[in-house]
C-alpha cells in the first residue's frame, strides 16, 4: 500500500487500520498481506450511502467496470485480497475480504447479486437501472461512453474486521 493521495482517503489512518486488523488476525493477514484502500461510489454521500449498507444492511457485494482498475492503476481484486472501505470523508471504517469474484457483461447480473449488492430495494430492475446511471456518469467523467458490453468485475466479500461487524466465518 502507497502512500499516494486517494481522492482525499485518509491513507496514514487507513495504514494504522490495517496494523490493528493485522494484529488482531495475523492467520488472515499472512495468507494475503496486500490490500488497496477504497471508497465506494462516486461521491462522498454516496460513498457515505453504500457503506451504510455494508455496516448496518445486506450489502456484501460490489461491482465495477473492469477498466475502471486499469485507469487508476491498479488490478483487478482477487479472491482473497483486502480492502479497507472509507467514508466519504476518507476515514477507514471497514476491512473487507474477496471471496468471489467474476468478469461479465450488464446482461449476466442475476437477481441473487442484485440482492447481495444490497442497494435500493435489492432488485434487479432497480440495480440495472441505477448502474446504468452510474457508469454512464462515471464513464462520461472521462471522456468515454458506457456500453452494456463493458466488461464487469462483481465481487462478493466479507466484513472481517472491526471485529464488532465481521461476518461469521
Amino acid at each position: 500500500m502507497s502512500d499516494t493521495d486517494l481522492s482525499g482517503v485518509d491513507t496514514a489512518a487507513a495504514k494504522l487500520f490495517w496494523y490493528e486488523y493485522a494484529a488482531a488476525c495475523p492467520g488472515a493477514v499472512r495468507l494475503c498481506s496486500d490490500y488497496t484502500v477504497e471508497r465506494f461510489g462516486d461521491s462522498a454521500a454516496l460513498a457515505d450511502e453504500l457503506l451504510r449498507a455494508v455496516t448496518e444492511g445486506p450489502k456484501r457485494a460490489t461491482s465495477e467496470l473492469a477498466d475502471e482498475f486499469i485507469a487508476a492503476g491498479d488490478s483487478l481484486p482477487r479472491i482473497g485480497s483486502h480492502w479497507i472501505a472509507c467514508d466519504g470523508a476518507g476515514v477507514p471504517r471497514v476491512v473487507l475480504r474477496t471471496v468471489e469474484l467474476r468478469l461479465g457483461p450488464f446482461s449476466s447480473a442475476d437477481e441473487a447479486f442484485a440482492r447481495d449488492e444490497g442497494e435500493d430495494d435489492g432488485s434487479l430492475t432497480s440495480w440495472q437501472a441505477e448502474h446504468r446511471k452510474y457508469w454512464t456518469r462515471t464513464r462520461a467523467r472521462r471522456g468515454l461512453e458506457w456500453a452494456e458490453s463493458d466488461e464487469i468485475v462483481f465481487e462478493r466479500f466479507r466484513v472481517v474486521w472491526p471485529a464488532e461487524l465481521a461476518d461469521p466465518a
